[in-house]
């Protein structure tokens, strides 16, 4: 349904639906009307006379990109069970809505009632990227709550976060009145619990965010003193409340058969990025990539069982009317009933022109024949992920993959039909040297040789390939968090190798932009000193930073001038061992003993074996299931 046509039957049907807060006239005139006007199908309404809690739901990011992820339904679902809370959902508006609402005085809304989320009692962030900082801001302001933790009322919400980000805090620490650090299934109805109770004895928003500091997982910033030595690293930090635990630990939902799930999931009424249905396999990964800052956070590997898996998918495309439902995890392939579940949705839905995605595969045999059920080879593109372009350097990220794995894995796919392939690299990884680099040419390369020596009659027209690369970023709570990151120069300079030595004629090659590369670097890594250049980067326009055609580098590199931040000191300097980090008062399960093994073992160029080949003793056995509990049941 067009924009146009779709606001005027939202406006024509209004008699069943929630009243809009915005006026034909201002959704008429800005890009997407559908991102505001809710009432979408499965969206849940209550009437909040009868709830006690009201909560926002925020992602802070277009509607089409905070609809894509699986996280906030998940919560939305698990809020909105409860009789006394109505969750509801909020996003960025984009630019051109923005501007509106601030010159006419609009207040951000949630999508559900359309009313002010300033007069709710929570407003949650999904935190998914670090370059979404200044969105968390705009949206603050856009709400009329102060932009920084001190300077709220009892009149105003509690602002929490939660998401990978939220394993290094510090940067929007002042911004945050409450963090969660983990799985909310565990604990966040005892968070609304507690809440309830302190809303019936009328106490103080302080108050209650000391309840919050002894309820596992709840990490509050201002509850926390922090000092620096003269070098600019990190001296202490030391809680300064006796409500405040010294450490905060991950909260870990370890039956996750059994963990609440959707079953009625919103139905957008625009195209959003990902628009299916969306099956959860598993959380975790056994793999151990050292870059990979989600393969640690996430474990300890937990599945569902494959019959609960085939009744959701049924419910769930029963409930939506979607066409395609994805199966998701950090590596699907690792699903220990992968072809069970497969072959079934195959049989199920096969009649019933739906389509199954499996992204994260690794492509081999079974893959290869999977993938030609579900898709039409002549027109998808097969993806592979060597991330780097030498055996040695695979090694040192512990990738766990050969030559011959992907050479093998291309010979599959080209046999089978596909003539268009992508290829996913980093560059800038610890201990890369140019012949590193130049091995990414040298294996798309490679690849190409093999589709053309195959014979004339078994290829399928003109080979298409397109290799990509990224900037390598270190991140919190991987083995890679002590390595310096590379300065644009660098990074420019390993970019050029690539390109030179790349087959043009042959290959495609793009690559991913070096500034957003050099402030995601700085937010990871950051302490709570960056919290002011955000604010200051905030306040002279930027916003959408994670957009390339929206970003303002020279306004961030001002705002770190101004406030006094050395990007530099945050990403172009190896780390001491024993240095103590911003993030180090979170107890994410995997030990900082396991992570400079990990560290060492990079150094060595050693692999380490994944988690259901051999145990690496990472910490995270003392949960009592998962993954490490797999071959003693």
């Amino acid at each position: 349904m067009q924009e146009g046509a779709l606001l005027c039957y939202v406006i024509a049907t209004n008699v069943i639906m929630s009243k809009l807060c915005l006026s034909d006239e201002i959704l008429l005139n800005v890009e997407k009307p559908s991102r505001y006007i809710g009432n979408e199908i499965n969206s849940i309404m209550k009437d909040k006379d009868s709830v006690e809690v009201r909560y926002a739901l925020c992602f802070p990011d277009i509607y089409e990109i905070g609809m894509s992820h699986v996280g906030l339904p998940i919560l939305y679902n698990l809020l909105n069970l409860r009789e006394d809370t109505w969750a509801e959902r909020v996003y960025s508006p984009w630019i051109d809505m923005s501007k509106i609402m601030r010159e006419k005085k609009i207040p951000l809304f949630a999508l559900e009632s359309q009313e002010p989320i300033k007069n709710f009692d929570f407003l949650g962030f999904t935190i998914q990227y670090e370059m979404c900082y200044t969105n968390i801001l705009d949206i603050l302001d856009l709400s009329g709550i102060p932009l920084l933790s001190k300077d709220r009322t009892d009149d105003d919400p509690i602002v929490m976060g939660g998401g990978p980000c939220v394993y290094n805090t510090e940067p929007i620490a002042d911004f945050i009145d409450a963090f969660y650090i983990g799985e909310a299934e565990t604990n966040l109805d005892a968070i609304i619990d507690a809440y309830k109770e302190h809303k019936r004895q009328g106490k103080s928003r302080r108050a209650f965010l000391e309840i919050m500091a002894e309820i596992e997982g709840v990490y509050i910033p201002q509850f926390y003193d922090v000092e620096y030595k003269e070098d600019g690293t990190l001296k202490s930090f030391t809680p300064n409340k006796p409500c405040a635990k010294p450490s905060i630990k991950k909260q870990v939902i370890m039956d996750f058969t059994s963990a609440i799930y959707p079953d009625k999931p919103i139905v957008p009424f625009l195209q959003t990025v990902h628009d299916r249905v969306v099956l959860e396999l598993f959380r975790g990964c056994i793999r151990g990539c050292r870059f990979c800052q989600a393969g640690m956070i996430y474990r300890p590997v937990r599945e569902k069982d494959v019959e609960t898996l085939k009744e959701q998918a049924k419910t769930l495309l029963k409930n939506t009317g979607h066409e395609e439902i994805s199966l998701i995890s950090l590596s699907s392939s690792d699903y220990t009933t992968l072809r069970e579940l497969t072959y079934y949705l195959i049989d199920e839905l096969g009649d019933k022109d739906v389509n199954i995605s499996l992204p994260s595969l690794r492509i081999d045999a079974f893959a290869i024949d999977v993938m030609q059920k579900v898709q039409d080879v002549r027109k998808s593109s097969i993806t592979f992920a060597p991330e780097a372009g030498s055996q040695r350097m695979r090694d040192v990220i512990n990738k766990g993959l050969s030559k011959e794995d992907i050479i093998n894995g291309a010979n599959l796919a080209f046999k089978s039909g596909w003539s268009r392939v992508k290829l996913y690299f980093m560059l800038g990884l610890p201990t890369e040297t140019v012949e590193d680099n130049e091995g990414i040419a040298t294996l798309s390369q490679e690849i190409v040789n093999e589709y053309y020596n195959l014979p004339k009659q078994d290829r399928h027209g003109r080979l298409d390939v397109v290799t990509s690369t990224s900037f390598f970023i270190p991140k919190p709570f991987t083995p890679f968090q002590w390595f310096k990151q590379c300065t644009s120069e660098e990074f420019l300079d390993k970019q050029r190798v690539v390109n030179n030595k790349m087959n043009k004629r042959a290959i495609k090659y793009s690559w991913h932009d070096v500034e957003t590369t050099l402030l995601e670097g700085v937010m990871a890594r950051g302490d709570r000193r960056v919290g002011a250049a955000i604010l200051e980067a905030y306040k002279n326009g930027c916003l959408f930073d994670s957009w390339t055609e929206q970003l303002k580098y020279d306004v961030w590199i001002d705002a770190f001038k101004k406030c006094g931040i050395d990007p530099a000191f945050y990403n172009n300097r190896d780390r001491d061992l024993d240095e103590l980090f911003p993030w180090d008062f979170i107890d994410a399960g995997v030990t900082k003993e396991f992570l400079i093994r990990e560290y060492n073992r990079a150094i060595e160029g050693t692999v380490t074996p994944n988690c259901r080949q051999a145990c690496s003793a990472c910490g995270l056995i003392g949960l009592g299931g998962g993954v490490c509990y797999e071959d003693k049941n």
